[in-house]
């Protein structure tokens, strides 16, 4: 069985661990338990009856002694004695016949955690199936194994070239000193020069300055990024001055998605439609001197009650409108921040269940663990790739020679 850390200290102290192969011998014999504890669930389960209770079901199958097998684990080699059915129709899943290597069992519970259970959630689910008392801390344990990972992950060497980054931020609530606060979670996703996607990091904050995101793009330039073509970011506090002071060559468009957000934020909802349709005409305009016209347009009709709206656009217009001078597959790419928006549904999927996060490394497990499930989906090249990539090499023809 496994056990509390109360319990567990008391163990050792009792067994007098005090080396790493006391440890090992410990842990091989207490997976041992836990395993053939759940071979016993899984054999009650096939033949319809406990191991104490008489056979009632009217099969001639019944239990038939134990076998002998040798696996390897974490803690090392370890000898398991699967219990045997007469008709010899038992098949177990917690570790199957011909398997050699137990390693994986850890990850079936990280698995779950990947996608979303909660540690008690996953504990009550192994109770119920096998029958076996899980702590949420000894499953908290278990996933504590992916952290080292993670933090490789994040510091891991990044590719000479992108041709677009996305970045995104996701609010999230996370106790600190007893106290329930919000920290924003800062999504980078990367387009490679094959227009394949990966999210190159996670980044916590609690605000936003030129400050923070100078650190950001400081450590993506150590990471090996060298240069980027187009930078597709919401309208965060700072992000320009530090992209402009790290990547100056790199074009920089404002997310437009969030730019309409922002703008019928404190528009009621009766003249919502009608806004939201003139602000279309701004940015799916052929060109850009014919968006300026429809902002111009736009500003008579609304400044009347929405002066804010053309305002922010007129702010924003330099990095707004860089969209223009590029082909329609490109431009729908980039003004849309569709890559990231679809990680970040991917990440809310398995963070709901999730209210408040108890620390900073309990967030990051999850988030990690999410991204590398979200990460198995991409296998192919964005959409309209090829014509993109033919359009970025005659753009960028000079930057782009270093890396062909």
């Amino acid at each position: 069985m496994l056990f509390e850390q109360g319990e567990l200290r008391k163990l050792l102290k009792e067994k007098n661990i005090t080396d790493q192969e006391g440890l090992n011998a410990l842990l091989r014999s207490l997976t041992k338990e836990v395993i053939e504890a759940l071979y016993e669930g899984e054999l009650t389960d096939h033949l319809g009856y406990d191991k104490h209770e008489q056979n009632q079901n009217g099969k001639e199958n019944y239990r038939n002694g134990r076998g002998k097998k040798t696996v390897h684990s974490h803690a090392g080699e370890i000898e398991l004695e699967p219990p045997r059915d007469r008709l010899g129709t038992f098949d177990p899943q917690i570790v199957k016949k011909r398997q050699k290597d137990i390693t994986g069992i850890e990850t079936k519970v990280i698995s779950m955690y990947a996608k979303g259970m909660s540690t008690r959630d996953i504990s009550a689910h192994i109770r119920d199936i096998y029958g076996i008392e899980l702590s949420a801390e000894s499953v908290s344990t278990i996933t504590d194994k992916v952290l080292e990972k993670a933090r490789e992950w994040q510091s891991r060497p990044l590719d000479s070239i992108y041709s677009i980054i996305f970045m995104d931020g996701l609010v999230m609530k996370m106790r600190r000193d007893g106290v329930v606060q919000k920290i924003t979670v800062y999504v980078i996703i990367g387009i490679d020069l094959e227009g394949g996607k990966s999210c190159l990091g996670l980044y916590f904050a609690e605000s936003e300055s030129a400050r923070y995101w100078l650190t950001v793009m400081n450590e993506l330039k150590n990471r090996g990024v060298e240069d980027v073509l187009i930078f597709a970011v919401d309208n965060l506090t700072g992000i320009s001055e530090a992209i402009e002071a790290v990547y100056p060559a790199a074009d920089i468009q404002k997310c437009i998605v969030h730019q309409i957000r922002n703008s019928l934020k404190f528009v009621p909802w009766k003249q919502r439609k009608e806004v939201a349709a003139d602000l279309k005409r701004i940015y799916t305009a052929s060109t850009e001197e014919e968006g300026r016209e429809n902002l111009q347009l736009f500003k008579d009709k609304w400044d009347g009650k929405y002066p804010h709206i053309s305002r922010s656009w007129e702010t924003n217009w330099a990095e707004l409108s860089s969209f223009f001078k590029y082909s329609k597959e490109l431009r729908k790419l980039i003004y849309t921040t569709n890559p990231i928006e679809s990680f970040n549904r991917g990440i809310r999927k398995v963070t709901k269940t999730r209210a408040v996060f108890p620390t900073e490394d309990s967030l990051l497990k999850l988030l990690f663990l999410a991204t590398q499930e979200i990460e198995k989906k991409w296998t192919q090249a964005l959409r309209d790739w090829g014509i993109i990539y033919s359009q970025l090499t005659i753009y960028f023809e000079e930057r782009l020679r270093k890396y062909l």
